[in-house]
């Protein structure tokens, strides 16, 4: 209660807006430290064209419910416009006093037409607010994630129709186990290239989904209407809980979740480049566009865009951890923990965007496969072995005693230094009788290749079949 030697002081009615909107609640103003640790305007101005537009369809909604006049709304989106115009010229730099993107363009609006500006935050809360311009932020930035997919499927589907019958050793355990078409290989990077970008659709329909009119936390008693302000900003759908919707996260979690698995596709293939990269292998050459040099060894051509690929990748799971971590222990409704949501979303789209462009230039133009070597490789193991136990079986031979059969003609090559290929008829008779002179041909490493036929396989109709249906996907 306050006496009448204590009146309540009027409130503030000028045309200058108060730095802080809630400073008449306060005695004294707040430590520059906390102020500038409070602020979030540094790193959130990256939202204002979002915030803009979201609080012009606001505006729009307040005169169509008649809570404001079409005139007073109409002066209010044309400000809101020229701070548009005045942002994108770099005329516009709000300051830490201006602690965050919506009370910087809340002030300088006040500034620019008065206090009808004062009117531009009814029926809201800067927790909807905030809620609405990072869904709109995200939204955005999903689209262009997913057209940057489709432009590295596209690098890897033109770099394998050169090489369906190019071989390359496939591993498990990192041990050579049999050859494939190095074109089924890249094949599967765009696999899961299709899985990413398929995830990023599935979460983007989480993502459109409008919280603006929630308020604070409960709703507004104003006559809003928000499947209007929704249909203006292109949300498909609305949140149905007030409490839920302005405390949500789940779908920046969502995204960041679906950016570490882009990033652990592109780290798996770059870790790939690298391997091929070195002299041990010699499968790949850098070429000079993509590749950079030592500052104290001349011959060397260092990897640098898959290195730093994988390298990256850490940073995006960090984002991702974060975010959980912030999220785990919230109470409802909005905590000022969310603040922390912003810089982790934001580094992770420009990670991610940056990784997909620089390995889709790579694969475009920054790789010669070495298809001697490769040739060489395939040629120089035991990867075909499975293919001597298939071999017996269609033979009439059970497939397990083929299986200890080759075992044992393997170990017996090891022994004398010699490849399967080199075996006389003679010794692969000592070994079973079912054997004949075909046996030369069926481990030969190209047809190891093309008799697996199967649906899926790396025989080269199936290859050859997948690129088809690939492009097609693309295309459409």
């Amino acid at each position: 209660m306050t006496s009448s030697s204590s009146p309540i002081p009027p409130a503030h009615d000028s045309g200058s807006p108060d730095p802080k909107l809630w400073s008449q609640r306060f005695e004294s103003a707040l430590n520059p430290v906390i102020a500038a640790f409070n602020a979030s305007i540094h790193f959130d101005i990256a939202l204002i064209e979002y915030d803009l537009t979201g609080s012009q369809a606001h505006v729009q909604m307040l005169a169509h419910t008649g809570i404001i006049s079409q005139s007073e709304a109409d002066t209010i989106d044309q400000g809101l416009e020229t701070i548009r115009q005045e942002y994108r010229q770099g005329q516009f730099h709000p300051g830490t006093d201006a602690e965050d993107v919506h009370f910087a363009v809340e002030n300088r609006l006040i500034e620019l037409i008065g206090n009808t500006g004062k009117k531009l935050h009814t029926g809201r809360s800067r927790n909807d607010q905030v809620g609405t311009d990072i869904r709109l932020y995200l939204h955005d930035q999903i689209q262009h994630i997913q057209t940057l997919i489709r432009s590295w499927q596209w690098a890897l589907v033109n770099l394998a129709q050169d090489h369906v019958q190019t071989l390359i050793p496939g591993y498990t355990h990192l041990q050579r186990a049999q050859p494939v078409s190095l074109a089924h290989h890249l094949l599967a990077y765009f696999e899961m290239a299709e899985r990413d970008w398929q995830r990023l659709r599935e979460i983007d329909q989480r993502v459109n989904v409008s919280p603006l009119g929630l308020g604070a936390l409960a709703g507004t008693p104003f006559p809003i209407d928000r499947q209007y302000t929704a249909d203006q900003l292109g949300f498909v759908d609305l949140y149905r809980n007030s409490l839920d919707g302005v405390s949500d996260r789940d779908f920046a979690i969502e995204f960041l979740c679906a950016a570490s698995l882009i990033m652990v596709h592109l780290s798996r293939i770059s870790e790939e480049i690298i391997l091929w990269a070195s002299e041990e292998f010699g499968f790949v050459k850098l070429k000079d566009s993509c590749a950079t040099g030592s500052s104290i060894m001349p011959q060397k051509k260092n990897p640098d865009i898959p290195e730093l690929v994988r390298g990256k990748s850490g940073r995006v799971f960090g984002h991702l951890q974060s975010l959980l971590v912030v999220m785990k222990g919230l109470p409802l409704a909005y905590n000022k923990d969310l603040q922390e949501d912003k810089e982790a979303i934001f580094d992770g789209v420009i990670t991610v965007k940056a990784c997909l462009e620089a390995m889709t230039i790579l694969v475009m133009e920054g790789l010669v496969f070495q298809t001697t070597r490769l040739e060489s490789a395939v040629g120089e193991d035991f990867s075909n072995a499975t293919d001597v136990a298939d071999y017996l079986s269609k033979k009439g031979v059970p497939f397990r005693e083929a299986y200890n059969i080759v075992g044992l003609v393997v170990k017996t090559c090891l022994s004398q230094g010699k490849l399967l290929k080199d075996l006389t008829i003679e010794e692969w008779q000592h070994f079973h009788p079912q054997f004949s002179a075909d046996i030369y041909k069926a481990i030969s490493p190209r047809q190891v290749v093309a008799v697996r036929k199967s649906f899926g396989g790396t025989g080269f109709t199936q290859v050859q079949n997948a690129l088809e249906h690939a492009q097609s996907l693309l295309e459409a």
